[in-house]
C-alpha cells in the first residue's frame, strides 16, 4: 500500500465519523482483515498534509487529538464515490496462507505475554527453550532443510538453549559466551 492508500483511507473513513489516529490505524487493520496495518509513522504525516490542504481539521477532545472533514474534505470525498476503498483492495490481495501465518504469529505472541506475566521460573524457562527450537526450525524451514529428520537435532542442549536466550550456565540473564 502507497501513501496514496493512505491519503484515500483517512479520508474515506472521517467521512464516517471523526476518528484519532490510533483508532484509524485500528479501524484499517481491522477492515483489512489484518493485512494492512499502516503505522503512526506514515498515519500522522498524512493527516497533516490533509489539514495543511484544508481537507481535514483536529480539535482536542478527551485529550486526543481528533480528525474530521470539512467542507472541501467531503467534497473530495464525494467525488471518489463509488471507487472500492484501499481497505478492499488490500484484504483481496491478502494471501490466505501469509495471513493465517500472521494469525497465528500474532496468537503465539499473545501466549508468550501470558506466559511471561503468569508462569513460575521452570514455565519461563521451559518456553524459552520452546521458542529457541521454534525459531531454529523456521530457519531450517528457509534453508530447506529436514525439520525434525533423524531427531539429532531436535533440542537443543540446556546449556545452547540458555546461551542463545541470553543466559549463563547459571540461568541468570546476561551476555553469552560462545566457544
Amino acid at each position: 500500500m502507497g501513501r496514496g492508500d493512505v491519503r484515500e483511507a483517512l479520508l474515506a473513513l472521517l467521512a464516517e465519523e471523526p476518528m484519532h489516529g490510533y483508532q484509524m490505524i485500528r479501524e484499517l487493520g481491522e477492515r483489512s482483515g489484518g493485512t494492512w496495518r499502516p503505522s503512526p509513522g506514515s498515519v500522522y504525516p498524512v493527516l497533516s498534509l490533509l489539514a495543511d490542504e484544508g481537507l481535514v481539521q483536529a480539535e482536542e477532545a478527551d485529550g486526543k487529538r481528533v480528525f474530521h472533514l470539512t467542507e472541501a474534505g467531503r467534497a473530495h470525498v464525494e467525488s471518489r464515490a463509488g471507487q472500492r476503498r484501499p481497505w478492499e483492495t488490500a484484504a483481496d490481495g491478502a494471501d490466505e496462507e501469509l495471513t493465517s501465518l500472521r494469525s497465528l504469529a500474532f496468537a503465539v505472541g499473545a501466549a508468550v505475554v501470558q506466559v511471561a506475566q503468569a508462569g513460575d521460573d521452570e514455565q519461563l524457562a521451559a518456553a524459552r527453550a520452546l521458542l529457541t527450537e521454534t525459531r531454529r526450525g523456521l530457519y531450517r524451514i528457509l534453508a530447506g532443510d529436514e525439520v525434525g529428520g533423524d531427531g539429532s537435532d531436535d533440542q537443543p542442549s540446556e546449556a545452547t538453549g540458555k546461551a542463545e536466550a541470553g543466559q549463563g550456565e547459571t540461568g541468570q540473564a546476561g551476555p553469552s559466551v560462545s566457544t
